[in-house]
């Protein structure tokens, strides 16, 4: 996924990335989160990860989030 750009949720983006990978021990190993939340996660069976195991994984397959323009100019018209 590294250098794509891919729009989706967060959640969306993880399970593409995490059905990417041929081993959910390695992200296991390197994350520290448990592979069988990772396994559940992924058959959709856990609707999603606590944010701590979602930053953890983001940044392990690099995955940025950013604010559509659109979103960031409705959030700063209300705090203006």
């Amino acid at each position: 996924m590294a250098g794509k750009r891919i729009s989706g949720s967060m959640t969306e983006l993880l399970r593409l990335a995490l059905n990417a990978v041929p081993s959910l021990n390695a992200v296991e190993k390197a994350t520290g989160v448990k592979r069988q939340s990772l396994a559940l996660f992924m058959r959709g069976e856990q609707p999603s990860l606590r944010s701590e195991a979602a930053d953890k994984l983001a940044a392990y397959f690099g995955i940025e989030c950013s604010m559509p323009a659109s979103v960031a100019t409705k959030k700063e018209g209300k705090n203006g």
